[in-house]
Parts: structure tokens; sequence; C-alpha cells
């Protein structure tokens, strides 16, 4: 066996490579968190919750979707109307594509590609092939596309259409709307569930988030929520939504959905999502400048990190690693 030494104790030697391995930290997942007057996108370790590299990003960045195997992240600049490919692990932009109009939402598919970019000007979303950079192709929408979020199946894709106050049902593979359910007033945010059985839109014009039954396309509720909310996030059966001018997040129960309560965050949250196992709350703070840190069971905040100036992290921020 290559790499054992004659005569050496096959026991001892495995004893010896499993303490190494055991000795090697295990990578924790990253934060990819946009900050649009800063245009940067900073890259937070959320083990030892500390930003541990910084990109700029020029444009004004707002946007972020991470793929969901954390090789690239995507990054919307409405001033630029660009959208950067980054390479994940060298912190480097691979390609910027120029998509025109007001980039703003994004999201990927869970293949890995293509990457879907709403553009809040031209009312319309543009695939972009998430190797090459090349745009295979566009669909209208309804007016202002903000958020987008596909289903876990991959065959659907939600854009929260602001102005319409709706949600566009995009099929993927067709490329074509095929459907939209009214929401409360200026929908911004979208989330889907992991089931890809509802949908959450956070309702910036009527302080409340409608839930909906994604293969019925009807609303199933209207949630009341703090001023102004932004986006949603879901964790231990509960969704969490950002309330800009209060800075906190209502939270309540997916099933029943009852008020569990609301945490006092930083000012002017707005990008919201939750780790991997559910237990952790993240939130981008656009006026203090943190990504605070909430005990999604407990509705404990247990941190602030400091990031560049005017965190937006609009999307799927949450960066997998082995």
């Amino acid at each position: 066996m290559p790499g054992i030494r004659p005569g050496m104790n096959v026991l001892a030697f495995g004893l010896s490579l499993a303490f190494f391995l055991s000795a090697i930290p295990a990578r924790a997942d990253e934060a990819f968190v946009t900050s649009q007057p800063a245009q940067m996108l900073s890259v937070v370790d959320l083990a030892s919750r500390k930003v541990v590299a910084t990109l700029p990003i020029p444009g004004k960045p707002a946007g972020i979707a991470v793929s969901p195997d954390g090789r690239r992240a995507f990054v919307t600049s409405p001033d630029g109307k660009a959208l950067s490919i980054v390479d994940a692990a060298t912190r480097s932009v691979t390609a910027r594509v120029e998509v025109g109009g007001g980039p703003l939402g994004v999201a990927v598919h869970p293949s890995g590609s293509p990457v879907y970019v709403a553009d809040w000007y031209q009312h319309r979303i543009v695939a972009v092939d998430a190797a090459t950079g090349k745009v295979t192709g566009e669909v209208k929408v309804g007016d202002s596309p903000s958020g987008l979020a596909v289903t876990p199946d991959g065959k659907l894709l939600l854009s929260a259409d602001r102005d319409s106050d709706a949600v566009s049902l995009v099929d993927t593979a067709r490329f074509e709307k095929i459907g939209e359910v009214k929401t409360g007033k200026r929908p911004f945010g979208v989330t889907i569930d992991a089931e890809g059985r509802r949908a959450y839109t956070a309702n910036v014009a009527s302080n409340d988030v409608t839930v909906i039954d994604i293969a019925q396309r009807r609303v199933v509720a209207t949630v009341p929520v703090g001023e102004r909310p932004y986006a949603v996030a879901l964790a231990q059966g509960r969704a969490f939504a950002t309330n800009q001018y209060a800075g906190t997040l209502s939270v309540f129960d997916v099933e029943s959905l009852k008020p569990l309560g609301t945490v006092t965050v930083g000012e002017y949250p707005e990008g919201i999502a939750a780790s991997r196992d559910g237990r952790l709350i993240y939130v981008a703070n656009w006026e203090t400048n943190t990504l605070s840190v909430v005990d999604a069971a407990t509705l404990k905040l247990v941190d602030d990190i400091p990031v560049a100036d005017g965190p937006r992290a609009f999307g799927a921020f949450i960066r997998p690693t082995p």
C-alpha cells in the first residue's frame, strides 16, 4: 500500500491518519453579502463570524445568488446593467455579462444553470448560461420584477412583480410565462419552501406577507408583519420577514400562520437567509452595516458581524462549502 513504510503497524497508521484528518478544521459555510454603496462583495466565514475576503463589484451591486454546489456566485449591478459571475473559491470575477435595463433579483436553476436575472426597467427575466455567460433567452413578466425563486424541481420560476402586485409563474423548460397570482401591494422578495409547496412574498406597501399555494396558483393567506417588509426566510417551520422601517424580523408559524413574535436586529434590515441546518437566520442591515445572526428557535439576536457599507444581500447568499 503506497505511503506505508515496510513493517509499519497498519492499525497505528490508520489511527495516526484519523487523528491527522480530525485535526483539519471543517470548512464552514459562508455568506456572500452585496454592499451597494461600497460596491463590494463581502465573504463572511459563518463559523468565525468574520469577513475573510472582499471583492470589488462595480455598478452598485444588490442581488446575489449562490449556485447549489457553492462553486459560483452571481451578482447583479443595477447601475452597471450587468451580472457578475464569481468563482466562489478563488474570489474572482470570471465574467461580467451585459444584460441591460436594471438587473436586480437573481436566482439559479437547481442544476446550476441557467441563471435568471430580473430586469426591473424592461419588465422581463433574462436567462444566462452560468458557465459561458451567454444570454440564452428572455421572457416578459409583470411590471418591475424584483425577487426571483425557482422551485426545488426546477420546473417553475417565480417572479415578484412589484408594480403589478403579482407573482408571475414561468415554465423554465419553455421559458414562457404560464400564469400569475395576485399578492399584497408591492411584492419585493419571494421565497419558496423546501418542498416546493408554498411561496411567500414580502409586500412592502401593504406591510404583509402573501402565502401562495404554488400548485393551485392561489393565495392561502395574507399575514400582517412589520413596516415595509423586504424579504422572507424559512426555518424550523417558521417564516421570518425583514421589516425595513421597523428594524425587526416578524416571525410566524408556517402551518397555523399565527404570529410568534418579533426580533430586533439592525437598522433597515433587507436581505435574509437561513443556515442550511435551519438553526440560524442571517440578516443584512443596510444602515448599520452589519450581518445580524439570530437563533431561529429562541428568536434571540446572538451576534452582529460588521460588513461593507450598505449591505443588501438580496437573494440566496449562503454558500455551502465542502
